[in-house]
């Protein structure tokens, strides 16, 4: 090969793998047509009725990625990151464009490009791929967060930080709680119960340490239906912020080390309480997949057919008998998780056990399959238009007068249980499993 020329520049490895990288987003993004349907869908683009906050927007961005990323690269950024990554647009999608693959995949391109903050760095690959740290700086920071939080509303259970405003907002949240789940059970090895079936339990991070009641109740369900619970020591996080970060690396960290604790155990299916994690086992994981070693791949996808939440797994697996009951009692309704809705298809089944319910009439709210506005790090690095998205969906629950709101994933918990207390709403925010396993 002849020597570079005083005009030409080596092409090095990375440059090499940066070129490919934009040319698998090219063929990702060649089959929109541009049709507008995504507008109708997304929450953000609902809020702002901007253009560029629409997919179609954003898409038209990446076309031109390289051009902009090296004008402007924290610019592109921040337009990617005004996503919630919540599948809307997908759903609806009549060409069906992988939308998410390309927004995760750009988002990993540009970061890589601007390189990790600080910050990004020691919440990524300082604290969420090494449980064992993470799990000990959060018990300290449960013992001494009331130095820091003040109550928001008893009834709800939902505190303030005004300290931390700059950081968090002027959010209402539920406090970390005094006694983790893992550490009350840091593992389980039990037999396969009634049913001879054994499930892998994955708590996720929000449920382990906000919601153990949660986590308690996954357990009492799985126990008292006849199946056996595995559950190794130190499991990481499933990896989802760092993907939605775009810290490709520290999200194939988790899922490495997640895999080689799951491979210590047998069993039928990997259960969890928390949609975002089933949507990431099961749908993101074979997604990263590519570069694993071929025994990894193929416990990746095991878990893919697996991976199931706790609600779909009582009516479509245990296929437990779930008699809707007459109407009268309190009233309940339910907001669907995009994770669970759009990207797993599990809808009929939370709805079926709040049906079941003793002493409870189900109500429909209306757009109980929009976004509340959480989307993980979005709700903290674009607070206030979370927070227009989240009214929305309070007013679709308050419209209907519950004296208890249900979903399934943590997350909206949390957001729900943000916008009721904000608005001085007297009504709970509870997770369908803790409410059918007080029944049994």
């Amino acid at each position: 090969m002849s020597e570079p020329t005083p005009t030409q520049q080596p092409i090095t490895p990375e440059l090499k793998a940066l070129a490919a990288r934009l040319l698998k987003l090219d063929d990702l993004l060649i089959s929109c047509m541009r049709c507008g349907f995504c507008l109708a869908t997304c929450p953000v683009y609902g809020a702002t009725m901007k253009e560029a906050d629409a997919t179609r927007g954003k898409i038209a961005l990446l076309e031109y990625l390289s051009h902009h990323m090296t004008n402007d690269p924290e610019a592109v950024y921040d337009k990617l990151g005004r996503c919630l990554l919540c599948g809307s647009c997908q759903s609806v999608c009549p060409s069906g464009v992988r939308i998410m693959d390309i927004f995760l995949h750009a988002r990993g391109i540009v970061r890589d490009y601007l390189g990790l903050s600080s910050t990004e760095k020691f919440i990524f690959r300082g604290l969420l791929a090494k449980p064992k740290l993470f799990n000990a700086l959060l018990g300290i920071s449960a013992k001494f967060q009331g130095l820091f939080v003040k109550e928001a509303d008893a009834a709800l259970g939902t505190y303030k930080a005004p300290m931390l405003n700059s950081f968090i907002g002027d959010r209402h949240f539920p406090r970390l709680a005094s006694e983790s789940f893992h550490s009350k059970t840091s593992s389980l090895d039990e037999s396969p119960g009634s049913t001879g079936l054994r499930a892998a339990f994955f708590p996720g991070c929000a449920t382990d340490k906000i919601f153990p009641s949660v986590a308690d109740a996954t357990l009492k369900i799985l126990r008292k239906h006849g199946v056996g619970v595995f559950m190794p020591d130190n499991l990481a996080c499933c990896g989802i912020p760092a993907l939605s970060g775009g810290d490709i690396s520290a999200c194939r960290t988790m899922i490495t080390h997640n895999l080689g604790l799951l491979r210590q155990g047998k069993f039928d299916y990997l259960i969890t309480p928390c949609a975002t994690c089933a949507s990431t086992i099961k749908e993101f994981w074979p997604k990263m997949s590519e570069g694993f070693s071929p025994a990894d791949q193929e416990l990746i996808s095991l878990l893919h057919d697996k991976t199931m939440d706790i609600t779909a797994f009582l009516t479509d697996a245990l296929k437990v008998s779930l008699p809707a009951r007459e109407g009268g009692g309190k009233r309940v309704t339910y907001h669907d998780s995009c994770h669970l809705r759009k990207s797993l298809g599990v809808f009929n089944q939370p709805r079926a056990i709040l049906k079941s319910l003793p002493g409870f009439e189900f109500v429909e709210m209306a757009e109980a399959d929009r976004c509340c506005g959480s989307g993980g790090s979005f709700m903290l690095k674009h607070y206030d238009l979370s927070k227009n998205i989240g009214q929305r969906k309070r007013d679709n629950i308050t419209a209907v007068k519950p004296d208890t709101v249900a979903a399934a994933c943590p997350a909206c918990m949390m957001q729900l249980m943000d916008m009721l207390s904000q608005n001085g709403d007297a009504m709970k925010v509870r997770h369908v499993a803790e409410m059918y396993a007080e029944t049994l």
